[in-house]
């Protein structure tokens, strides 16, 4: 027995030496004790990996700058240099409008580690043979005799022409190239995020331009008092329905909202309102797609993948990266860089993390919290460490820049730094809320509603792991579930709406808890808010995208903002009360005050109050019953300022 205690305490001790901030992790944690070894073995893997990459490149800084030899690039004598990674490849060859489209008349030349490149002189006149705007092809030739025609993993554009089932691959090489006029605004203290998506952002049924974005909804998203904006399918996609989580170029802004250069104007005129812009990253899979996609692009079922079993993902139908190939951190890395440094965003949120970080990639768990369920062989550590080399580049490379991991699982120490052993994320999402609400307003009556556990959901949350709070996104705005306005208005959104017909029960509950629900979550649930699009004013659709099965409409496939500009329509008092609460903490900085003080969770009166960054917060949710005079304790006394809105219903 003592031998196993010393045995033990020796581990803790050779943890501590190795990484050098655990201690803190573990004194603000005692129970993470335990699991300090694995803590130790994937910061020695991070570091390790980081070790070889400065050995073998020269550091993560040029290694993740790989974007400017990899591709297709025009020299400054004019000429054109290419490389791929194609290791199964027998053969690679450049084809397309500048040589009639044969396809042997360009080989690359084999290099080491199954890299190709080939150099194409320019013509007489120093102009590049491939023109701006003229169609690529990579042609690779298998181990198995078959020819196959590809896009280049690292191509920067490519579009879907006419009735084409696949894209083309074009360069983009302009001669005049968008001029960025504004610098990056410094890091927010409180983080408002506007979830939004550019197609969907015009009330027309169609696809939506970076322009009409640009013009339309930013100077909206400028009034609302929201500070940064999260892009989502930005990455090219080409089933426009996956919500831009099937991508198959990832490199390229999406072309069916415009230009590389309108994207640029785009995230430029943000910054000129002071408000940043993250994208909204997949790292954690990729689409099947082959023919304009990077599946089997070298002729293989692996390349960048995982061969096998292991390299699909069941549920997504999508391939899985081999995050421990030097040339798949390569291109992730870089494409990570790419999108900081070519269109000048300031951050990501990662999607599918839960998926990276296990084996079982969330599927079929439940995550009691059990910390057992966060160690040992069912964590990928190869994901995890990626993750780690990632945020360490990022804030690296700007240090003001945002991250945030869409982690449904609640892993430990995910959002602490790394040199404590974490995952360097400054962010994740609070998943469970939009969860609970939905639980609530779908199986509770309205006087079954328990305060205690709606505060605990709202703060329950790791001490000195940031959270984004959110009532609801994109998840429940889409068809087959609800948003919250429709979960409290339901068909009365369609014909009671108008200020003209008498305020009927249902409509006055509904924007009242719509209201209440939104300013609780703001307030105490996390330290950042995020709202999908068009949800700020119960936007009165769901969110469905062309398909087979709806006839490919796009009816379903926007967002009416219009609505809150009419007068004679209630939405106006969702949207105006959600720009209210995004200005009074702006005054006030609740989001990034330390955690409230909850003083009561009344279940006989259903009220809630808590305290938090100098201001205190009442809310009443009995369905029948108002207080006047009401008691509550502060921890401190004196006269306070009182900002009051009518979110009781009648």
């Amino acid at each position: 027995m003592a031998a196993s205690a010393g045995s033990g305490e020796a581990a803790l001790a050779a943890a501590l030496a190795d990484v050098p901030d655990l201690s803190r992790l573990l004194e603000t944690d005692p129970a993470l004790k335990p699991y300090a070894g694995d803590f130790q073995r994937r910061y020695k893997l991070f570091t390790q990996t980081l070790k070889n990459i400065e050995e073998c490149e020269g550091g993560i800084d040029e290694f993740s700058k790989s974007y400017e030899s990899f591709g297709v690039h025009r020299c400054a004598d004019g000429g054109l240099y290419c490389k791929e990674w194609a290791p199964g490849a027998e053969g690679v060859f450049l084809t397309g409008d500048f040589n009639g489209w044969n396809p042997f008349s360009y080989p690359y030349k084999k290099l080491e580690y199954g890299k190709w490149e080939l150099y194409i002189p320019p013509k007489n006149n120093k102009s590049s043979v491939v023109p701006h705007g003229s169609k690529l092809k990579v042609v690779i030739t298998s181990k198995s005799g078959e020819i196959l025609y590809r896009i280049s993993p690292w191509a920067k554009y490519v579009v879907r022409e006419s009735d084409n089932v696949n894209y083309d691959w074009m360069q983009w090489d302009p001669e005049n190239p968008y001029q960025f006029k504004h610098s990056r605004p410094r890091k927010p203290k409180s983080l408002r995020i506007y979830e939004s998506h550019v197609g969907i952002s015009s009330s027309e049924g169609k696809i939506a331009s970076y322009k009409h974005f640009t013009c339309n909804i930013l100077p909206r998203i400028k009034d609302l008092g929201y500070n940064c904006i999260q892009l989502m399918a930005i990455m090219e996609h080409a089933y426009y329905a996956s919500f831009g989580y099937q991508v198959t170029s990832f490199f390229a802004a999406s072309s069916r909202y415009g230009t590389p250069d309108e994207l640029k104007e785009l995230v430029d005129t943000a910054h000129s309102m002071g408000i940043i812009v993250l994208l909204d990253v997949v790292h954690s899979h990729a689409s099947k797609n082959s023919e304009d996609g990077l599946n089997k692009f070298d002729g293989t079922d692996s390349c960048y993948f995982h061969s096998g079993p292991r390299g699909n993902h069941e549920l997504w139908d999508s391939r899985l990266f081999a995050y421990s190939r030097w040339e798949v951190l390569r291109f992730l890395l870089s494409n990570l860089r790419w999108w900081l440094e070519e269109y000048r965003f300031d951050g990501f949120r990662f999607d599918g993390v839960t998926s990276m970080l296990y084996h079982h990639h969330g599927m079929g768990q439940g995550f009691s919290g059990d910390y057992n369920e966060y160690f040992g062989l069912q964590v990928d550590e190869d994901s995890l460490v990626y993750l780690m080399l990632a945020n360490y580049l990022v804030h690296s490379v700007y240090p003001d820049c945002i991250t945030i991991a869409e982690d449904v699982s609640g892993m430990p120490a995910l959002c602490c730094p790394i040199t404590q052993g974490g995952g360097g994320f400054d962010y994740r999402l609070a998943m469970a809320i939009p969860d609970k609400w939905i639980q609530i307003l779908k199986e509770f009556k309205d006087e079954d509603w328990n305060m205690g556990n709606i505060v605990h959901t709202l703060i329950n949350r790791r001490y000195l792991e940031k959270c984004i709070a959110y009532a609801e996104s994109h998840d429940q705005a889409l068809v087959g579930d609800k948003t919250l306005a429709f979960w409290l208005m339901d068909a009365e959104m369609y014909t009671n709406m108008s200020v003209l017909s008498p305020l009927t029960l249902v409509i006055d509950r509904g924007i009242q808890l719509h209201k209440m629900i939104r300013l609780i979550t703001h307030a105490l649930g996390g330290e950042g808010y995020l709202n999908f699009m068009g949800n700020e004013f119960g936007h009165p659709e769901w969110l469905d995208f062309p398909r087979k099965g709806n006839n490919e409409s796009y009816h379903y496939a926007r967002r009416q903002f219009h609505l809150t500009d009419d007068e004679l329509l209630r939405y106006k008092f969702l949207n105006n009360f959600d720009k209210d609460m995004n200005k009074l903490e702006e005054r006030f900085g609740w989001l990034s005050a330390p955690q409230a003080f909850v003083s009561e969770k009344h279940e006989e009166n259903k009220v809630i109050a808590f305290e938090r960054a100098n201001l205190l917060f009442l809310f009443n949710f009995h369905p029948e019953k108002s207080f006047t005079d009401y008691r509550v304790g502060t921890a401190s006394s004196g006269k306070y300022p009182f900002f009051y809105y009518k979110i009781m219903f009648i």
